[in-house]
């Protein structure tokens, strides 16, 4: 079986609650998209530690693939590994489905 990589897009989650305060605006709101290894067989996202300063985080960060988000918390590894997406990031972002009507 292959590796899996995912285009993912990884926000800074104090900058998304400053914006949503009026404290800064959105276009100061730090973002990246980052092409990251998925591994189910491992439980946490890890990050490496130039995207941490890109990002500027020291709290939990915003996890966005496609049309699902998660908000969590990341390993830093030392220098500049690979990142990875782990089960649990995965797991708390759920699919989101369209709205029907019951009639």
């Amino acid at each position: 079986m292959g590796l899996v990589y995912a285009d993912i897009e990884l926000v800074n989650a104090d900058d998304l609650a400053l914006a949503r305060w009026h404290i800064i605006g959105e276009e100061e709101i730090k973002r990246m998209r980052v092409n990251m290894l998925v591994d189910s067989g491992a439980y946490m996202m890890a990050i490496n530690e130039t995207i941490q300063e890109q990002l500027d985080l020291v709290g939990p960060i915003m996890v966005k693939f496609k049309n699902r988000t998660a908000s969590c918390n990341a390993v830093v590894l030392q220098g500049d590994n690979e990142p990875l997406l782990g089960a649990i990031p995965m797991e708390e972002m759920p699919a989101r489905l369209p709205s029907f009507k019951i009639l």
